[in-house]
């Protein structure tokens, strides 16, 4: 029987749950310590980036007191000869983050015939942020460094590079509130429509389509354990369905940790050939973490809206650095030019305030406009420091894997890094493992019936699972052993499975973690075997 704390904790969603979950572990009856690993916060930092930050700054700051300087108040950056100033104050015989700004500098104007004065000049004043963001959707070189990035890492196809147009967002959590506001607004999506979503999956993905704003109906293109985690092609044949509208999926999958393989993705370029009105969001965070990735972007460009965060792989949750990216042809547009002519007429009202042609306003633009409410519009954009961060933290990476021969060491750290924590954790449970490329590694879905059969028999996997509520084996974790996890149920997977993250604890701590999960179970199988025999 369920008490009323777990009546109430499971009206919550699945992040709300484990930060109660976090107060109960951190009164543990035994005194352990507190393992919290219910969220997906990395515990590592990426430094060179944070380092040039540092020292641009300080740079630009120095810099400035050419044109103005009284106490603590300098003028404004003097864009010409910038770079050989710049050169001139930094150290890169000493200083290793200096020799990484002279290079990426170096890089950008050999690779990309970019200017070194007006590099530094948008790095520095973006850094100093001085201004609002000039384009208001993205800082213009900041634009062609970040779609290399994005190349480097998950299109890989040249001509898509000169295609793609970007939107740096606060964080992908920004990304995705902006993109569901934005199909409201333009009406690409309306009360009662379906879209289809791949789960398990990221919560907000099931829970923001069905609160009041937006009213859609979901359907569900589901992957399996027992297929470890990839979706069936013939699932993602329901997207044929011409009644579906949208198709929302996290590649690689959170929490399932599995990225498409090419023949899912055969079956999305399939789809959207016998379907070319589908639009797809393709959430691809954990793209890093799988060796040859390939997005679903790459697979779809016409069809695909590709969302991107830095916030995991270097460590900059806090930065909040994200990103939307949309060819310039693309579904999005094309359906708005189909819309009936009151909707047009509509839509032409609502954004003609703020360009002169709302008729040719690209759905890009529309997103930026609209995440300020079109009167705002004019201070739009992700705050100019951010932008930059984003673009050194983009830069470590092409320069990298240029020199390395296509290979990234600092990516190679992190993989091996959260692979050695998945196998801490699956070898103290003695937990199935799947160790193929396509697994990212950085969570595991613990199928909390399937160990208890394992290790106890069939019995009494069917008691757990006529006494196991949803929260329950989670509040015996943390009040008994201090372990903080989070429940699978939250993110659409079958009840029983549990999603630990293998990101943010030491890795001696996912041994530590198995061994209180099987703790916990004995204290359950003990329960168990007093009931038969009573």
């Amino acid at each position: 029987m369920k008490n009323d704390n777990e009546q109430a904790l499971e009206k919550l969603g699945a992040f709300e749950i484990s930060s109660e979950m976090k107060e109960i572990a951190k009164q543990n009856e035994h005194g352990n310590n507190f393992l919290n690993a219910g969220r997906g916060n990395p515990n590592w930092i990426q430094t060179q980036s944070r380092l040039a930050f540092a020292r641009l700054t300080q740079f630009g700051v120095h810099d400035s007191r050419r044109a103005m300087d009284q106490g603590q108040m300098a003028g404004y950056l003097e864009t010409t000869g910038v770079f050989q100033r710049l050169k001139h104050f930094l150290q890169p015989e000493n200083r290793s983050e200096d020799r990484f700004i002279i290079t990426a500098i170096d890089y950008c104007h050999r690779h990309y015939q970019l200017s070194g004065d007006e590099l530094v000049a948008e790095w520095v004043n973006g850094i100093l942020g001085n201004d609002y963001p000039d384009p208001d959707r993205c800082l213009s070189l900041t634009e062609v460094i970040l779609n290399h990035y994005l190349k480097s890492i998950a299109y890989h196809d040249d001509q898509l590079l000169n295609q793609t147009q970007l939107f740096p967002t606060e964080g992908a959590t920004a990304a995705i509130a902006y993109a569901f506001n934005s199909l409201k607004e333009n009406h690409l999506l309306s009360a009662g429509d379906k879209i289809a979503i791949n789960t398990p999956i990221f919560p907000p993905y099931l829970q923001i389509p069905v609160l009041n704003d937006y009213e859609l109906v979901e359907v569900d293109i589901r992957s399996y354990e027992k297929n470890n985690w990839e979706v069936n092609p013939r699932e993602i044949e329901k997207l044929t369905d011409p009644a579906i509208k949208a198709f929302i999926v996290v590649n690689p999958t959170n929490p399932g940790s599995k990225a498409f393989n090419e023949k899912d993705l055969a079956a999305i370029r399939d789809v959207v050939r016998k379907r070319p009105d589908l639009m797809i969001i393709s959430d691809e965070v954990y793209g890093t973490f799988v060796p040859h990735f390939h997005s679903v972007y790459q697979a779809a460009p016409h069809n695909t809206m590709l969302v991107y965060s830095f916030s995991k792989l270097y460590g900059c949750t806090g930065w909040r650095l994200g990103l939307v990216a949309l060819n310039k042809e693309n579904v999005f547009d094309d359906t708005i030019t189909r819309l009936p002519q009151y909707l047009q007429q509509q839509l032409q009202q609502r954004y003609r305030s703020v360009v002169l042609h709302p008729d040719k306003m690209k759905f890009i633009d529309r997103l930026c406009a609209d995440s300020r409410s079109i009167g705002l519009y004019h201070t739009a954009g992700l705050s100019t420091p951010q932008q930059i961060m984003a673009v050194l933290f983009a830069m470590s990476h092409l320069i990298t894997q240029d020199h390395d021969g296509g290979s990234d060491s600092y990516i190679d750290q992190t993989r091996q890094l959260i692979s050695a924590r998945y196998e801490k954790l699956h070898n103290a449970m003695g937990a199935p493992k799947d160790e193929s490329d396509s697994n990212t590694h950085y969570y595991s879905l613990i199928d909390i019936y399937g160990l208890a059969e394992q290790r106890y028999g069939h019995q009494f996997r069917e008691y757990l699972a006529d006494n196991f509520e949803q929260v329950d084996f989670l509040l015996k974790l943390a009040e008994k052993s201090s372990v903080v996890l989070v429940d699978g149920v939250g993110f659409g997977t079958k009840p029983g499975e549990l999603r630990v993250s293998e990101a943010n604890l030491p890795t001696k701590d996912y041994q530590v973690i198995g061994q209180h999960v099987l703790e916990l179970l004995a204290d359950y199988h003990q329960q168990f075997e007093q009931a038969q025999k009573s």
